[in-house]
């Protein structure tokens, strides 16, 4: 078996194991790699599948001291997912919202993602998400295996070094590979759409953005085809559509009418939602209050809306027609990991199809085995207390499977089951105003909207920035957009 050096070698009195890595080599039989099992003098082997909030914070938690701690993703960092709206629009930098996941030098790290997993080998079959301009997804776009937002397949030349498929065992596993945007199978959505879930999703946008204000400066662009062009399109009426369509209002107030003086005027916002309103988990006061400060800035939203097709230049609406727009975003909603669903030996959830999870996120086999040795947290996990998939749930869990897995290690009383605390729910809602609502979490039913709530709103993410590198570089672009202005280069 071939034997690779990722990690230095565990030694355990005389006795040092290292870790050994088996690859399977397309059409040759038997050339398979893995990492094999920790033998029992080793430390266990924890793997964890994802680098979200789940997967991130349960790194940062567990004791690598007495783990050997794998992490297996797609990217290479951790997305602060509720700054992504301002990096879209510049109000910060894309760096200002990732954490890298090779911050910590006792974590082995692999840029993949896991195809397939073997509950009864204890093996996770994984393919690399990394190789250039020679890993291309199947349309032609770029970033392969990192489109969460869009779930599109990817495949990689069969010549570049570094692409071929691996297995991975482990002692225990940690499934935390969250969820894809939803798009209900709405024609067009994935080739027309941007989604927001991602930092190269962000990106894109923001240069889309400056694409669409460039094409309408040019001379030869109609009034009508201006209008057009500067038409922005949310569908989606929750926290990442309303903060992305708020960013975006700043961005076009605040800059945009002083760099494209003459094209501004012709910019709309309009927010698309099926429900009877927006922003449905928080207090009914504070929606009216959003509703109320959009309609000054003159965003549209337009509720009860279903969306029929997405075109190119267009969106097909069943109760409005065809609407012609220059960028949509799509956030409409959560669609489970295509990881979890081929997991058919576990008993899913019938209305989300998350993994069904005890209190100590131990998945159930179908015939009510509980499996001790795999946990799954965040939006891939349903306890019996229905918990929303939020970025608050998937860190809490990820916290108390940490204090889960360092109790089991040192042989001491393992925690309670998992109990939630909610601290409230919180979103942007523009011009320096936000949302912050805590009448679902405490007796006093505190709730606040405007100027104060906004300084909450960015006080309580600077807080929640992983490391002081993120905190200072955080407050210095907010300081200094606000005095220069953001910048609307495009590159």
């Amino acid at each position: 078996m071939f034997r690779y050096g990722f990690k230095p070698s565990t030694t355990i009195g005389t006795t040092a194991v290292a870790p050994k890595f088996k690859v399977a080599a397309p059409g040759l039989a038997g050339s398979r790699r893995s990492f094999s099992h920790s033998s029992r003098w080793a430390k266990q082997r924890v793997v964890i599948l994802g680098s979200g909030w789940g997967g991130y914070e349960l790194m940062r938690k567990v004791d690598k001291r007495s783990y050997d701690v794998v992490m297996v993703s797609p990217n290479t960092y951790f997305a602060m997912t509720p700054l992504l709206a301002s990096t879209a629009v510049g109000t910060i930098e894309f760096r200002c919202a990732l954490e890298p996941v090779r911050r910590y030098p006792q974590v082995v790290s692999f840029q993949a993602q896991a195809t397939s997993i073997d509950l009864k080998n204890k093996s996770i079959n994984c393919l690399p998400t990394v190789g250039g301009s020679a890993s291309k997804l199947k349309n032609g776009s770029e970033s392969p295996g990192t489109e969460v937002g869009s779930s599109r397949d990817f495949e990689h030349s069969a010549l570049y070094p570094g692409v071929k498929p691996f297995a991975l065992d482990y002692d225990i596993l940690t499934i935390s590979v969250g969820c894809y945007s939803q798009t209900f199978n709405t024609p067009g959505v994935k080739e027309f759409g941007h989604f927001l879930k991602d930092v190269k999703d962000a990106r894109r946008i923001r240069s889309r953005i400056l694409e669409c204000f460039e094409l309408a400066a040019s001379p030869t662009v109609t009034d009508v085809e201006r209008a057009n062009l500067l038409r922005f399109v949310v569908v989606g009426g929750g926290p990442t559509g309303i903060e992305f369509a708020a960013e975006l209002h700043d961005l076009i107030e605040e800059d945009m009418k002083r760099r494209y003086p003459h094209v501004s005027k012709f910019c709309r916002i309009t927010i698309y939602d099926v429900s009877s309103t927006i922003l449905g988990a928080f207090d009914k006061s504070l929606v009216e209050y959003a509703m109320t400060q959009f309609q000054r800035q003159g965003v549209q939203i337009k509720t009860e809306r279903h969306v029929v097709k997405v075109n190119e230049a267009n969106i097909e609406i069943k109760e409005d027609g065809t609407v012609p727009f220059g960028m949509l975003v799509w956030s409409t909603g959560l669609a489970p990991n295509p990881l979890i669903a081929s997991l058919k030996e576990l008993e899913h959830d019938e209305k989300t199809h998350s993994l069904r999870v005890n209190g100590h996120f131990n998945p159930k086999t179908v015939d009510g085995k509980e499996l001790k040795d795999v946990y799954v947290i965040g939006d891939a996990a349903m306890l019996d207390q229905k918990l929303p998939a939020t970025a608050q749930v998937a860190n809490q869990e990820a916290v108390h499977l940490a204090k889960i897995l360092n109790a089991r290690v040192r042989d001491l009383p393992l925690p309670g089951p998992f109990e939630f605390h909610n601290q409230g729910i919180m979103t942007y809602i523009g011009n320096w105003k936000a949302l912050f609502d805590r009448s679902g979490a405490t007796q006093d039913g505190f709730k606040e909207g405007g100027r104060f709530a906004w300084l909450l709103w960015r006080s309580a993410y600077w807080v929640k920035a992983m490391s002081w590198r993120n905190r200072c570089t955080l407050a210095f672009y907010w300081f200094a957009n606000w005095i220069f202005g953001r910048s609307i280069t495009r590159f």
